[in-house]
């Protein structure tokens, strides 16, 4: 039961534990809501999505670590703090935890896993044969092009972001100097509370003086498969409770169509994913909570790359593990919250495939209609297990949605359930004729 401003009553014999959430929002607490009784729960919101995710303004990291405090010292004391967000959350939660001694990882292997360059020179000491070639790059310097030591195509990105808000592929000068400024705009939204929390943290030498504010460039990678898997690591070991498969899309590749879950990868290069990123993990020192890693597999070369691992579980996934397991895999980041050792369920779920596809477009326009909700419970009606997310409204312009990646538009979510891939398809183009939405591409662009 959700708790917001008051603690309310519950007739049991036993209070149940207040779990503090950050970013708390109606899709994800419906999903954690189903954890309640099984853990004898309760939830409480620190910090609101508003508050925490979907920021647009400058804000100081301290000063929401200080807002989600005195929340938890109002309703707590807190049994637990859980977050599912990327930066600042990915932050805030081990802050959180450190300062009222509950479980979760330390900073420092937070740290070197959130900060970018960081983490790629962790990746070159621990598993240098899945790690790219890569080098800090500061867009403020007169001439950013003389730090990169690489070739080109490349891609440059903030050390943290999050939907892959100001990542950009660079294959020529001009490309590059488009980028850079870009990134002077925008980085210091992020960059500057980041600076906060590394000042929490010893940095090594090789990392001193690279701050939040620097952005890494990394060697495009060829790639046939991006499959990310999904972990946590408990008392010293990494377990894989599921892998899933990103297809992308668009010019450059880049934007994300759809996430399959299960994935259809060979199993033995699956294996050499999970080898690497136990031995990045150990590494670094990061421990009692969950992740999830992001590798490229090239057949052709059979070389597996990791792009990154994330502080946190993807809350994307979430409905494919109901849809095929079960249950939300909300229920690790609890039980590891908790302290408690995770148990996920296997193929108890409704469907044996489920997909989270992503309706996209690549170029700029304005929204004069979505679908309504009585053609959305329709199709719902036709498709029981289908959950949808309109994410736009009428009249929004799309180039004013907040964190983009840097090609496309996200305007919808569907997640569906089904007997293969095939089906799973089919189900959405049928969902998509039937709900259709409608974009002006020649309305004037608000002054």
């Amino acid at each position: 039961m959700y708790r917001g401003g008051s603690q309310g009553a519950r007739s049991i014999a036993r209070s149940p534990k207040k779990v503090f959430v950050l970013g708390l929002e109606p899709f994800n607490l419906a999903l954690l809501e189903t954890l309640e009784e099984e853990r004898e729960v309760d939830f409480h919101e620190a910090l609101s999505a508003e508050e925490s995710v979907n920021i647009t303004e400058p804000f100081k990291l301290m000063d929401l670590v200080a807002t989600a405090q005195e929340r938890m010292d109002r309703y707590g004391p807190a049994d637990a703090v859980l977050n599912y967000w990327d930066f600042p959350g990915s932050c805030i939660g081990p802050l959180l935890c450190q300062r009222n001694g509950l479980p979760g990882p330390s900073l420092e292997s937070v740290a070197a896993l959130e900060h970018k360059y960081w983490a790629r020179e962790a990746m070159a000491e621990a598993i240098p044969d899945a790690n790219a070639d890569f080098c800090a790059v500061d867009p403020f310097a007169e001439r950013p092009r003389d730090m990169i030591e690489i070739d080109y195509p490349f891609w440059v990105k903030p050390f943290v972001s999050h939907s892959s808000y100001l990542s950009f592929k660079v294959e020529t000068e001009e490309q590059l100097a488009k980028a850079m400024g870009i990134m002077r705009e925008g980085i210091e939204l992020f960059g500057d509370p980041f600076n906060e929390f590394l000042e929490k943290v010893e940095m090594p030498d090789s990392v001193k003086g690279i701050g939040g504010n620097h952005c890494i460039a990394e060697k495009s990678v060829a790639a046939d498969q991006q499959i990310t898997l999904e972990g946590y690591v408990h008392d010293g070991e990494t377990t894989v409770y599921g892998v899933v498969d990103s297809v992308r899309e668009g010019g450059v590749g880049s934007s994300f169509s759809r996430y399959q879950y299960p994935s259809d990868a060979p199993p033995p290069v699956i294996q050499r994913m999970c080898d690497a990123t136990a031995k990045l993990l150990g590494h670094v020192g990061y421990d009692n909570a969950p992740f999830n890693a992001e590798f490229f597999y090239d057949e052709e070369t059979d070389r597996i790359s990791l792009l990154e691992v994330n502080t946190r579980l993807s809350k994307s996934h979430a409905p494919l593990f109901v849809d095929v397991d079960g249950m939300t895999h909300h229920k690790v980041g609890l039980d590891l919250a908790l302290g408690l050792r995770p148990q996920m369920p296997r193929g108890e779920g409704d469907w044996p495939r489920a997909a989270k596809f992503m309706l996209r477009f690549f170029q700029d326009g304005q929204i004069e209609r979505v679908p309504s909700q009585t053609e959305i419970h329709h199709m719902q009606t036709r498709y029981p297990e289908a959950l949808v997310q309109v994410l736009v409204g009428k009249g929004q312009r799309l180039s004013h949605l907040a964190f983009q990646d840097s090609y496309s538009f996200e305007i919808a979510d569907v997640f569906l359930g089904g007997q293969s891939n095939e089906e799973l398809l089919a189900k959405y183009a049928d969902l998509m004729e039937n709900l259709p939405f409608t974009i002006n591409l020649t309305a004037p662009v608000p002054q």
